[in-house]
């Protein structure tokens, strides 16, 4: 696959990010609620370990429909607490749904069974994985939004710009504002299962900022917006690709300092002495990078002085815990990629998934990168016949830590029909048990004496 074709649908679906987040970015900007997206976006994914907890799948129709169950409350809850004359700031009730949200959640993936890394993959998204239908349909949905959102105009940008007018002029501000983020919910929850939190909260924020920051007329806060966006988007995703990063850390990095620069250039343009102004910028500059020189070179003694020779002989000579292929920093990417790939797919499809990754370092990141059972033990059966001595051992790490019984009677399963053996290991019993652990023993004797 060429870089073009592999970068052209996250691109794609950053447009299609870019052109509603941008325009409710500055609903959020004016209105003074930062973190309501944080807080949406939260509930929503609150919704869908809801949904997992009644073993429907993250990333299916019922997930989708708790989800948005959830966000059309928390629309409510935003909407009702928007007083007229507010003793509280509505930020702070926003930060206080957002705790909530995310205290539950912990709640109820500790009742989950092997839950937390599907979990994780819903918050953290995967959007270098993208597929053309998904495109389309949040493209679809984004235009009704905004839609909706020209239709009612007026109302909207009254109650952001000044609420009061809008009570003044007898508007139902508690009712339009809850249709406000009814609407977010909806962009918000289709948004976060592809480009994670993060990244969401970024295209909402920072190109609003920019715009805000240039000028004041609603159409060129689009325009610049819009353009700043796929700007932006192009260059994270050529970053990450070149440097073979993840996509959208790389994303809100570039906005970062997009955002850094035009700040600069507006303090220098609108100074009054702007040459004394672009002095201060370099001294700045400076002083930032002798921080950064010196906090490298502290850390670089530092780490010299508190790492001995016992350390570098445990890193270095740990057999399986240093297999093939597993210090090459290129197979980070490529086995977070394969991760987010199969965490889209079912039980039954997965197998053949990893049967087309014949990377043995990439697969070996990858189950170190991960914490779920299932995946870990897969992808040590995969290893088998890309790296058989790393796949053994990783097979028998399983056996000896393993938590769930399940996963360590397949990994038990695998050996066996290899050694012929049991060795007296019982998967159902504590691996810590004093009969598995002489088992242990005698399981790594014989891979001592089998391997290459």
């Amino acid at each position: 696959m060429s870089p073009w074709q592999l970068m052209l649908l996250p691109f794609l679906e950053c447009l299609v990010l870019v052109g509603i987040h941008s325009y409710l970015g500055i609903h959020v900007i004016k209105r003074k609620v930062i973190f309501v997206d944080l807080a949406l976006a939260q509930i929503a994914a609150l919704g869908t370990i809801a949904a997992f907890m009644f073993d429907i799948p993250p990333q299916t129709t019922g997930a989708y429909v708790f989800s948005l169950l959830f966000t059309f409350i928390g629309a409510g809850v935003f909407s009702l607490t928007r007083l007229r004359k507010e003793r509280i700031p509505q930020e702070a009730v926003i930060g206080i749904v957002y705790a909530f949200a995310a205290a539950v959640a912990i709640l109820v993936i500790d009742r989950a069974p092997h839950g937390a890394e599907h979990i994780k993959e819903i918050l953290t998204g995967s959007i270098l994985w993208v597929r053309w239908q998904t495109v389309a349909i949040a493209a679809a949905i984004y235009a009704g939004v905004g839609v909706f959102h020209y239709a009612f105009r007026d109302r909207f940008l009254l109650i952001s710009n000044d609420a009061s007018a809008a009570y003044r002029k007898g508007l139902r501000v508690r009712l339009w504002d809850f249709f406000f983020y009814m609407s977010f919910g909806l962009v918000i929850t289709i948004s976060v299962n592809t480009a994670g939190v993060l990244l969401v909260f970024v295209f909402l924020v920072v190109p609003a900022i920019l715009a805000i920051s240039i000028t004041d007329r609603l159409l060129f806060q689009l325009l610049i917006g819009w353009g700043v966006g796929t700007a932006v988007s192009f260059a994270g995703l050529v970053g990450s690709y070149l440097f073979d990063l993840p996509s959208g850390p790389m994303v809100v990095a570039v906005y970062g300092l997009a955002l850094l620069l035009v700040a600069l250039g507006l303090y220098i343009a609108r100074s009054v002495r702007p040459a004394r102004a672009a002095l201060h910028v370099g001294a700045g500059a400076a002083a930032v990078a002798v921080m950064i020189a010196v906090f490298f070179g502290l850390g670089t003694w530092l780490r010299g002085a508190s790492v001995g020779p016992e350390h570098h002989g445990r890193d270095h000579g740990n057999g399986a815990a240093s297999g093939s292929g597993a210090g090459l920093p290129g197979a980070q990417a490529p086995a977070r990629a394969l991760l987010d790939r199969l965490a889209a797919l079912d039980v039954v499809e997965r197998p053949a998934l990893l049967g087309g990754e014949r990377d043995a370092a990439v697969v070996r990141h990858a189950f170190e990168q991960t914490n779920d059972e299932e995946l870990k033990t897969a992808l040590a059966r995969r290893l088998l016949d890309l790296d058989p001595d790393v796949g053994r051992d990783l097979l028998l790490r399983e056996m000896a830590t393993g938590r769930l019984a399940i996963f360590r009677s397949e990994a038990f399963e695998t050996l066996k029909g290899l050694a012929g053996n049991t060795f007296g290991y019982e998967p159902l019993d504590a691996p810590d048990s004093p009969a598995n652990r002489a088992a242990l023993e005698k399981w790594r004797a014989w891979l001592a004496r089998h391997g290459s």
